[in-house]
């Protein structure tokens, strides 16, 4: 056990801010039954690492109701597992990851670890690191920091020692510094700096385009095999939920669909996510349909986001592109009238 984690996950994400109105970033849905944390967290404890502190901001419900107390990772322990860190409303609304005014409201965290080295992460990096290779790595280089790359882009996941970094958070005001993140980039004296280089699948979800993107990449079975590995699975909240239904007439290709779905319709190069119903004569191409959504008879969607309970009314036509995914916010119903 020479690492404990931290994922912050307070940053925020401009551009995703319509799957982020009632939700952190770290709690969007992805690949029809996991959240973005749980790539985050499964790669810290697939890496033998069972001291994690998520750093929460408002609104949290949703994450703190899908990790509760990280049974479904093995984190649920008496010594270390994990610890939900909820921060203030100040110390909130970073976009670099690493705010050292959200990590200083929960030193007790750090002082309390028996770890000589942190991981500091965030939850919009979808990708299969081994930080135990990027701690051998960061050793054997004798830096203070060093940063896990793709080629010259950046993955938001940092290893430094935690008495380096609890003396960042103690001085980060005298020195006018933000975040590891910033750190780094901005190269303050006197650290030293070095990068891991990783080689496997990655996708940066900063905005709708790059989640959409993301998303239609796991049609694709060559990249879907590079980020869900037999050797380090990706674990999520466990629901029982029936297989789903494939009804008479219906008709799908080249999609991934979640438990508990009923298909009545054509679904093709689209990710389904639970409890999803796609009535007769519908056709849903080149979608992410998230958990509970219902889709009318007769409808035509293409290059649609549909989050969380959308009501999608019979003979609705919806058109986005590749480029700009037509997106419909959580709980929204929508009309033929609504959209000639």
């Amino acid at each position: 056990m020479r690492m404990a984690a931290v994922i912050d996950a307070t940053v925020k994400k401009p551009g995703l801010e319509d799957l982020t109105i009632y939700r952190t970033t770290a709690s969007v849905p992805f690949a029809g039954r996991y959240r973005l944390i749980d790539f985050t967290l499964s790669n810290i404890v697939n890496s033998n690492i069972n001291s994690v502190g998520v750093f929460a901001t408002y609104p949290f419900v949703s994450l703190l109701d899908h990790i509760g107390m990280g049974k479904n990772w093995d984190l649920d322990r008496r010594k270390d597992g994990l610890y939900f860190l909820p921060i203030s409303q100040k110390a909130g609304g970073q976009i670099t990851v690493g705010s050292f005014a959200a990590l200083e409201e929960h030193m007790d965290f750090f002082n309390k670890s028996r770890q000589d080295y942190i991981v500091v992460t965030t939850c919009s990096t979808v990708c299969q690191i081994d930080y135990e290779d990027m701690l051998d790595a960061h050793i054997t280089s004798g830096v203070d920091i060093t940063e896990a790359v793709s080629g010259e882009t950046g993955l938001s996941n940092y290893i430094l020692k935690k008495s380096l970094l609890k003396e960042l958070i103690r001085t980060h005001r005298e020195k006018r510094i933000i975040s590891v993140e910033d750190v780094v980039k901005l190269k303050k004296a006197p650290y030293t700096f070095g990068k891991y280089e990783y080689t496997g699948y990655y996708a940066i979800i900063d905005s709708m385009e790059s989640y959409f993107q993301a998303s239609m990449d796991l049609l694709e079975k060559d990249k879907r095999n590079e980020l869900f590995l037999s050797n380090r699975p990706i674990y999520t909240k466990v629901k029982d939920e029936p297989p789903t239904r494939y009804m008479p007439g219906s008709h799908v290709t080249q999609s991934l669909i979640a438990n508990g779905s009923t298909i009545e319709g054509t679904v093709n190069n689209s990710i389904i996510s639970r409890a999803v119903s796609v009535n007769q004569s519908s056709r849903v191409d080149h979608c992410v349909i998230m958990q509970k959504s219902f889709i009318e008879k007769n409808c035509e969607l293409s290059y649609v986001i549909a989050d969380k309970d959308v009501h999608i009314e019979e003979g609705v036509i919806l058109k986005g592109t590749r480029e700009k995914p037509v997106v419909l916010r959580k709980g929204e119903r929508v009309t033929k009238e609504e959209v000639r």
